[in-house]
């Protein structure tokens, strides 16, 4: 066999009752979606770590009703592994209830779903909780969106910023402890953004008070924008950016046009995202967005050629993944420099404006 095709020998040793997870991952993570976990967690802690890059992680599926929020991703923002998120508006919804102190529950995915119903109870797959924790919520945010800051256009990171001070003042109030994501990225700076506002309880309510005549709307363009511009600032100054998803949906695609935008649409010269790491249970042969493959975003500049080697896609489950990365991220590197991009953003969109009034849309025919 050509050794360039060799790696280390599968030849782990006897697990062992104090096994640490660096070890777990290290040792013990050798073949099929195991040592891709390994490649992920690996890419993370070695490379995108690095102070120069500039780390985007996209939420899908319902990771902060399982507790994901206060266990993993709050401590990845806390630490500085995460510079900026886009995120469904359903988690972000779902992550107000612990800030509130309203109760979700273990439970089991065979349940009789009349009988829930009839009960006043909602499920997510194994997860259930009582009608009136979303009712609650939803009271918080039709209360909240009444006040003055909110009745104006806002792109989406701004809206969570507001609502993180909310959040964050209520489960001081309530002596919850730190776990609410949104209070979190708000006092580190780290935007949020969601790519369909209106896709949630959040937007539901929203809505209600627009039918009533209040003036709240998102600048869905300033987020198109923003998002770009933090990737072109970030490169401008000798950075490189990492690509972290979860799931796959729209986040996932949101994140990934913001090269295609720069090069394609404004006429920037731009090579593409150099670190991808993803969880998915999408197959890629259905040519769904959530199951396309790294190489696959080459062709549309989403990634760059280059780079290829430092893309890794972990077919697993991302409440399976997230706590092993964020343990393996914790124990490797334990902390990294916050970026605080929220208060960057000016100088990113400043920046964006400049070059795109200078920039010249590209040719028909592709230059190689």
């Amino acid at each position: 066999m050509t050794l360039k095709y060799k790696g280390p020998s599968i030849s782990p040793p006897a697990m062992e009752a104090a096994i640490t997870v660096k070890e777990l991952v290290d040792k013990h993570f050798t073949s099929y979606n195991a040592a891709r976990l390994r490649e992920g967690a690996r890419l993370w802690a070695e490379k995108m770590a690095r102070p120069e890059v500039t780390v985007g992680l996209t939420l899908t599926g319902a990771l902060t009703p399982a507790g994901l929020g206060a266990s993993c991703l709050v401590p990845l923002v806390r630490r500085g592994f995460v510079d900026f998120i886009i995120s469904t508006g359903a988690n972000l919804y779902h992550d107000a209830h612990f800030a509130l102190g309203l109760s979700l529950h273990q439970s089991s995915p065979h349940l009789d779903d009349t009988m829930l119903h009839r009960e006043g109870m909602v499920r997510i797959y194994d997860i259930v909780m009582d009608f009136s924790v979303l009712l609650e919520t939803d009271a918080f945010f039709s209360k909240v969106l009444t006040a003055p800051e909110f009745g104006r256009p806002l792109g989406s990171a701004e809206f969570h910023y507001l609502i993180g001070r909310y959040l964050g003042e209520r489960q001081r109030i309530l002596g919850l402890g730190d776990i609410s994501l949104l209070a979190a990225c708000t006092e580190m700076e780290v935007p949020v953004y969601t790519s369909s506002p209106g896709d949630s309880s959040i937007g539901m309510n929203a809505a209600l008070l627009a039918l009533k005549g209040q003036k709240i709307a998102w600048d869905v363009y300033l987020d198109v924008n923003e998002t770009a511009a933090l990737i072109l600032w970030s490169n401008r100054r000798g950075g490189k950016t990492g690509v972290v998803i979860l799931g796959g949906g729209s986040p996932k695609n949101f994140f990934l046009q913001t090269e295609p935008y720069l090069q394609e649409i404004v006429g920037l010269k731009q090579d593409g995202h150099q670190y991808f790491l993803q969880v998915t249970d999408a197959r890629p042969d259905t040519g769904g967005l959530s199951g396309a493959t790294p190489s696959e975003a080459v062709s549309w500049g989403k990634v760059n050629p280059a780079n290829l080697p430092d893309a890794v896609v972990c077919y697993t489950d991302s409440t399976i993944a997230l706590p092993i990365i964020t343990a393996y991220l914790t124990e490797t590197c334990g902390q990294r420099q916050p970026k605080r991009l929220y208060s960057k953003r000016k100088e990113a969109m400043s920046l964006l404006r400049a070059e795109a009034k200078e920039a010249k849309r590209p040719p028909a025919k592709r230059e190689v």
